[in-house]
């Protein structure tokens, strides 16, 4: 299926679906919709980042979170989570959920659920989606968003805004431990 055709859930302000309608029908006409957003850390404590494939019909060549992507129809974010996480990264973990960000202009009118998980495991992109990705340090990451704000995705600058680094440090370091990674 082309993904343009891809079937989506409509949703309102409050996150309740309202109707369905194609990919391309969703985005031409700005309507809500809902995504999720993986963010990996490693045992350092270090976020993997994707850099968009070219080929991307939606914020090509920037950076973005580890994996991400639109919740099909019917499918609840978890499983839109780890779907993308595996179709993206060839990673398969266990996922905690910090927050949630409500739609607005920086996500494109999506619900974002935001996920985290600590693996060590080897990340094999699918470079039908991305050209390269990296694990960087969470204070390299913010240098880098004010540096050159123009090299990251909208919706990835509206979560790092969210991401306050010594809460997650602590979460990471709680994760970190549970695994014996």
């Amino acid at each position: 299926m082309n993904v343009q055709n891809e079937i989506y859930d409509i949703v309102d302000d409050d996150d309740r679906v309202i109707g369905q309608a194609s990919r391309k029908h969703i985005h031409e006409n700005q309507l809500l919709h809902r995504s999720t957003h993986v963010l990996v850390f490693n045992s350092d404590k270090e976020l993997f980042l994707q850099k968009r494939a070219l080929c991307k019909d939606e914020s090509p060549g920037l950076w973005d979170t580890s994996s991400s992507g639109h919740v099909d129809a019917g499918e609840s974010y978890d499983a839109c989570a780890h779907r993308e996480l595996f179709e993206e990264l060839g990673l398969k973990a266990e996922l905690s959920i910090p927050f949630k960000i409500a739609a607005c202009h920086e996500t494109h009118g999506e619900h974002i659920q935001v996920y985290t998980c600590s693996t060590d495991d080897v990340v094999q992109i699918n470079l039908d989606e991305i050209s390269e990705g990296a694990f960087f340090d969470l204070p390299y990451i913010r240098k880098e968003i004010s540096l050159s704000p123009n090299s990251f995705t909208s919706s990835f600058k509206k979560l790092f805004e969210h991401l306050d680094a010594s809460d997650m440090y602590t979460s990471m370091n709680e994760m970190i431990t549970d695994k014996n990674l």
